[in-house]
């Protein structure tokens, strides 16, 4: 077979990704901080871009769990896969024309679809944190629930934190005092720099030692002064050292403290027998001894501030309506707010004199327009992907956890006519402000978990809750075994596996049935 060359001509379709589509799904994931700062910068960038000082009206839309007041029924646009206006919004009485439809690449199996975010957990505490029974505060996860108020604040946030005295500060203030001018004030300075926010020492003094260029000697001198500031317990090495310091300030620090707190994996344990054993102690003494050690602080830097705390700013505001519906409507406090400076443009075009000059103010005005576009398009995306999100969930906000319902990112998807990667988008990193609390978009997407008789299904996190709730209630001498907890999780009608119970209780930070019974028994 002989080779040869020749020109075939082909009609093929292909999309083309513009510096504009990419700007618009870039713009769809950002959170509200981070819009902030790229809309700043374009800002810096783009002298026919001007900030708005006001919004007429913030968008809002209204929401209703109730199946017979739900507008698809009513209109054949709403059904599942349609492409549809966002005729949710009733706010102005307009609804918005083709060219201010919510964001959607409508491009299928372009882009991956984002499930669901695992929730991130810090890293184990230390050991202390493992007794339930001493009482101290963990300082564990923030919940994804909390009180969420709508009414103003006459006091701004900044006013209340702006003071606040950090530890170095704190720190700093007593070793210009307790400590002269000379090399043990550089000492005493380099080892507050490696405290850990919770007051502990981070390198021991062989290698601080290194780390300065100077003998241990000196090191260990100066940090044994240090261990005499302000909050007692600073500069310890692990939390037995943090205990013992305090301790030892109160002339507590005898024989029998010291075995104790040599033994703290025992009493997270709740072995109070080898405890006994090991302290030469009686109950009495050890039940003593254990609630001096509750009274202690095993974190001290904690007290302190390192940096003001920063909250999180919802995107989504969600309100009950008096007729039982719900009022959804964006943060206006998170909305950039921009236009475009007709007239400014005008002028500076006028006075062009090149053609150069004409095609970059033309450049710009094209870029002002598409900016502005952009973020009208995913302000409203995101408040429909909100207002779905809400009249499939409306149990939840309604009655309570118990009723999450199962959800994925597919059937909201399908229910609104939009791509599943442009729902992970919306909900990536986006908050919504309720009467039941402030959560993260992702929240409200849930496994689903067969039910007992086979009807229906629930949601892994209504089960995760039912759990938790079941072994809070339950007492010292009827502790819940993970068999216990699947019978009684089968008897309200949901049908789970031991090990599935196992992993929801671990995943919780919940020890098991052994160990939260020697936590019980060390209360008492």
């Amino acid at each position: 077979m002989a080779l040869s060359q020749r020109l075939d001509i082909k009609l093929s379709q292909a999309l083309v990704m513009t510096p504009q589509l990419q700007q618009a799904i870039k713009l769809l994931q950002l959170n509200n901080i981070e819009l902030g700062a790229f809309v700043d910068e374009e800002l810096l960038q783009n002298p026919l871009l001007v900030r708005a000082e006001e919004r007429d009206e913030p968008l809002t839309a209204l929401a209703t769990g109730d199946a017979g007041d739900d507008p698809r029924g009513q209109d054949p646009a709403f059904e599942p896969g349609a492409r549809t206006e966002l005729t949710e919004l009733v706010g102005s009485g307009v609804m918005p024309d083709s060219e201010h439809a919510p964001l959607d690449t409508d491009i299928a199996g372009m882009f991956e679809s984002d499930g669901p975010a695992p929730s991130q957990e810090t890293p184990a505490q230390r050991e202390m944190d493992l007794d339930p029974g001493l009482g101290f505060d963990a300082g564990g996860p923030v919940g994804r629930g909390g009180d969420m108020n709508f009414d103003g604040d006459d006091e701004g946030f900044e006013a209340r934190t702006s003071e606040a005295t950090t530890l170095a500060r704190h720190l700093e203030e007593q070793i210009a005092v307790e400590i002269p001018e000379g090399m043990e004030r550089a000492i005493a300075t380099v080892l507050a720099g490696l405290l850990d926010e919770n007051g502990y020492l981070t390198m021991t003094p062989v290698e601080a030692a290194q780390l300065i260029g100077i003998d241990t000697t000196r090191v260990e001198a100066v940090l044994t002064r240090l261990k005499g500031l302000d909050p007692t317990g600073v500069f310890a090495r692990d939390l037995a050292e943090c205990l013992g310091l305090q301790l030892a300030e109160r002339d507590r620090l005898d024989p029998a403290m010291q075995a104790l707190l040599a033994n703290l994996d025992l009493l997270a344990q709740g072995d109070r027998t080898r405890l006994k054993r090991v302290t030469g102690v009686d109950d009495e003494d050890l039940d003593d001894m254990i609630r001096e050690l509750r009274a202690l602080d095993p974190r001290p830097g904690l007290r302190f501030s390192a940096d003001p705390l920063q909250t999180v700013v919802p995107d989504i505001l969600l309100r009950p309506r008096p007729d039982g519906g719900w009022q959804i409507e964006l943060n206006p406090e998170t909305l950039p707010r921009v236009l475009v400076d007709h007239a400014y443009a005008t002028t500076i075009t006028a006075q062009a004199k090149s053609k150069a000059e004409r095609e970059y103010i033309s450049e710009r005005m094209q870029t002002a327009s598409w900016l502005v576009k952009a973020l009208d398009q995913r302000a409203r995306t995101i408040l429909k992907v909100g207002s779905e999100l809400v009249r499939q969930q409306d149990g939840f906000f309604a009655h309570g956890i118990r009723h999450l319902r199962p959800l994925t990112l597919r059937d909201i998807a399908d229910a609104i006519g939009m791509h599943e990667s442009t729902v992970s988008r919306v909900t990536a990193n986006k908050y919504m402000a309720t009467p039941r609390g402030l959560f993260e978009l992702k929240f409200f997407f849930t496994a689903a978990i067969a039910t007992a008789d086979g009807s229906g299904s629930v949601s892994a996190e209504a089960v995760r809750h039912r759990i938790k709730e079941l072994i809070d209630g339950e007492s010292a001498d009827a502790i819940l075994s993970d068999d216990k907890l699947v019978e009684l999780l089968a008897a309200d009608g949901i049908d789970i596996a031991r090990r599935t119970v196992a992993k929801y209780r671990e995943g919780m930070g919940i020890g098991s049935s052994v160990q939260r019974r020697r936590a019980k028994m060390a209360r008492r």
